[in-house]
């Protein structure tokens, strides 16, 4: 019988599978810390289910790739609202 630790691994690896989902976002579904979800789906889940963390690792490195470019554009966002007057 797998414990509650792996058993959330493998959770948090399926919803990033299916969702194409960031850390983050996992971290905020499961209500967990980022470095939780971290430590679960790029170390425990290797010894757990090898196949499922070959899988998330690909979503991840996307992510990792494309994270500069999601900062930009919520910088760009962030600011598209305010009025500077100079």
């Amino acid at each position: 019988m797998k414990g509650i630790v792996e058993e959330r691994a493998v959770e948090l690896g399926e919803y990033i599978i299916e969702n194409k989902s960031t850390v983050r976002s996992a971290a905020k579904k499961f209500g967990v810390s980022k470095s939780t979800v971290h430590k679960d789906v790029s170390e425990r889940l290797k010894y757990i289910n090898m196949p499922l963390y070959v899988e998330v690792k690909k979503i991840l490195e996307t992510n990792k790739a494309q994270r500069h470019i999601r900062g930009g554009l919520a910088t760009k966002q962030k600011y598209m609202h305010h009025k500077y007057i100079f």
